[in-house]
């Protein structure tokens, strides 16, 4: 048995954090580091990895782990009071790391490390850190001189004070507006855990009856299963319209001049330093490299699956009309009436399994997987500081018992956090000088239904897929053997390839050999019934022609705007992110939409976070997942070689070797997108 890896000592006292001194604090540290990197250029000998680049990479990782729980909370435990001193220290670190990036004594040692004869002896690693950090001064604007030099300052300081608004009014959009009601017939259709979530939200506020919210598990349940017509409108044209000038909260919290600054600023910092637009300038470090590739590659998705979809839509648009004789559907009734369509073709609804994956038995299943695929071994340390009663941490060992990393787990929707799932760092993997290794530390956050009335948490097959592809992102962060924060874990890694290992687990939630590790009824044990997995299997692609539509309107609408976004057109008439939106929706929208609907004034991934010309990431990493897991597929789904090499060559090497060249060691060839089209349904039904 092994010692507790961890002791709070070395983890963020997330209770200790005084919104208070979060400013002075940081400000502080931020003026030490500049005055030790002054020290460091001050050397009279010649540059070198030890008395130039490590210092800076220690320097680096020290800020990120006192700023990281204070981001972390402010996502995930907002107050007023966090809040205020958020806004006004991010703009100091900004500007912190607008100078080092503009600071041309930093690049010229930095440039003399490439040229210096000692550079062919660095690791892989230090080399690529090298170069990695010459491009991005480069891409911040080292060569231009004083007076664009303050402007490039001035727009990534307005850039970062503009996303975090956008977020912002999202995130009080979201909270701001319920829906409540007294009579139990108009709920007609809710499944009872939503029923008694909509009860526990009304006690919360101290009303009778019953609370809808905007939180995702609380208005995608009842969009999709209540009967109430009215209703699902009303729940659908507050959640499509939040922080907008349209319905029920329209003008207040409105992102529509945001978004267009943000536009402004991002193409004014792409010319700054070059390229023609903002979309070029997010590609420098991708994969992808020009527009036309990009466009080309979503282009032949839609070329491939809009025809299913509009079969699929039209299917569903038929059941509507034979069962209540509804000869115009709208946009509120394609949930409802494709669960419908689900429950008539398949005979099973995503609710039918939620007694069958309790939290922990889900955990418990997804732990054994990991260690049948890499021989790692998880459990849960007690005594770790959380933020929230629901909070858990874990520690991650090796088939050598070797310790290789944490994360906490955060996984129910609750007031003031931010909506959706995602994982971020709390800590990098580091070579620590004299003191062994620095073990990375990931956050894992959903935004799952909470347990209600005494019942554990129960998922559906969709919230199960989720947390197995974040838990994705937990593995990549984890499991990495660089020492070298800047090209740890996913560090370093192009964009448009660090969803490829989140979207590879998400394959393991449609084998039985899986589904018997992660399911189990939360009363009696029972594993998930054949008889409910063939039905599961049978629905695999239900749809899924207008899920890759929609994801590829999104991809589309984001790669265009930041192509083709004009500032000489900013003002003038209707904005353009409603301009590109409606043209791009007619090429691709399936799905007739109301001319309220302000998708792109929640679109955070783009406009609040590191998507922005990158959300077609989504689909060009998921041909590198679906043609990975292939493999598995050729030789055990567990197979403990194909896995190790999976772990060698992917989830171990961080952002040091380039990504096609790590696909290609584990596959012995290029991906092909014949693997994805195959795991969508696509070709066999295009071919039908």
């Amino acid at each position: 048995m092994l010692n507790p890896p961890f002791s709070q000592s070395d983890l963020p006292r997330f209770k200790a954090i005084d919104p208070v001194k979060i400013k002075p604090e940081i400000s502080t540290l931020l003026e030490k580091n500049k005055q030790k990197i002054n020290g460091l250029l001050s050397s009279a000998g010649p540059f070198t990895w030890d008395n130039l680049m490590q210092p800076l990479e220690d320097l680096s990782d020290e800020l990120s782990k006192i700023w990281s729980p204070i981001s972390h909370l402010h996502a995930v435990m907002e107050s007023d009071e966090l809040r205020k001193a958020y806004n006004e220290t991010v703009p100091l670190i900004t500007e912190y790391h607008t100078q080092l990036s503009q600071n041309e004594k930093l690049f010229q040692a930095i440039q003399s490390l490439i040229r210096s004869p000692d550079f062919e002896m660095l690791s892989p690693a230090q080399k690529k850190i090298i170069e990695n950090d010459l491009r991005d001064f480069r891409l911040a604007g080292v060569h231009l001189p004083a007076d664009q030099k303050e402007r490039m300052a001035t727009l990534q300081k307005e850039l970062t004070q503009l996303m975090t608004k956008y977020s912002e009014n999202v995130m009080d959009a979201t909270q701001s507006w319920t829906l409540h009601i007294t009579d139990p017939y108009q709920l007609e259709g809710l499944p009872p855990q939503a029923l008694q979530l909509a009860i526990d939200n009304a006690k919360r506020r101290g009303l009778e009856g019953y609370v809808f919210t905007l939180d995702y598990p609380s208005y995608s349940t009842a969009v999709r299963f209540l009967r109430d017509r009215e209703l699902r409108k009303q729940l659908y044209e507050a959640y499509s319209t939040r922080a907008s000038d349209q319905g029920p909260m329209a003008g207040k919290w409105d992102n529509t001049a945001i978004m267009e600054k943000i536009l402004k600023v991002r193409h004014e910092i792409a010319q700054l330093v070059g390229f023609k637009n903002y979309a070029e300038y997010s590609l420098a470090t991708k994969m992808a490299k020009t527009p036309d590739e990009v466009l080309h590659f979503l282009h032949d998705l839609l070329i491939r699956s809009k025809a299913i979809a509009e079969k699929e839509y039209e299917e569903v648009r038929q059941l509507a009309k034979s069962l209540d004789n509804l000869s115009a559907l709208e946009i509120w009734d394609v949930s409802y009436y494709s669960e419908k369509l689900q429950e008539l073709k398949f005979k099973f609804s995503q609710e039918d399994f939620r007694p069958y994956f309790p939290i922990q038995k889900v955990l418990d299943g997804m732990f054994t997987l990991v260690n049948k695929l890499y021989g790692i071994h998880i459990r849960e340390e007690k005594n770790i500081e959380v933020w929230h009663p629901h909070v858990r941490f874990f520690s991650i060992h090796d088939d050598k018992n070797e310790l290789r990393g944490g994360f906490y787990i955060d996984l129910y929707a609750r007031p003031h956090k931010r909506d959706g799932a995602w994982m971020d760092e709390c800590r990098v993997r580091r070579l620590l000088d004299g003191k062994g290794i620095q073990h990375p530390i990931a956050y894992l956050t959903c935004n799952f239904m909470p347990p209600v009335d005494g019942l554990p948490g129960l998922l559906t097959h969709d919230d199960v897929l989720t947390l197995f592809h974040e838990f994705g992102h937990c593995l990549h962060h984890m499991l990495t053997k660089v020492d070298y924060p800047s090209v740890a874990g996913i560090n370093g890694v192009p964009w448009d390839a660090v969803e490829f290992p989140s979207q590879f687990m998400e394959n393991y939630c449609w084998e039985k050999e899986s589904l018997s590790l992660i399911s189990g009824h939360y009363e009696t044990g029972e594993p998930l019934p054949d008889e409910l997995y063939q039905k599961m299997i049978a629905a695999k692609h239900f749809q899924t022609g207008l899920q890759m539509v929609r994801q590829l309107e999104f991809a589309i609408f984001d790669f265009r705007l930041h192509l083709e976004y004009d500032p000489a057109k900013s003002g003038e008439g209707e904005p353009q992110t409603q301009l590109i939106l409606n043209d791009v929706r007619k090429n691709t929208s399936v799905i007739p939409v109301p001319a309220f609907n302000r998708f792109q004034h929640s679109f955070s991934h783009v406009f609040a976070g590191s998507y922005a010309a990158g959300y077609y990431s989504y689909k060009w990493a998921e041909v590198l997942s679906s043609d990975a897991y292939a493999k598995f597929e050729e030789q055990g789904i567990f197979d403990r070689k194909t896995g190790r090499a999976f772990m060698e060559n992917i989830l171990e090497m961080g952002g040091v070797r380039d990504p096609m060249s790590a696909f290609i060691a584990f596959r012995g060839r290029e991906p092909t997108i014949d693997a994805l089209l195959k795991q969508n349904g696509i070709t066999k039904r295009t071919a039908a």
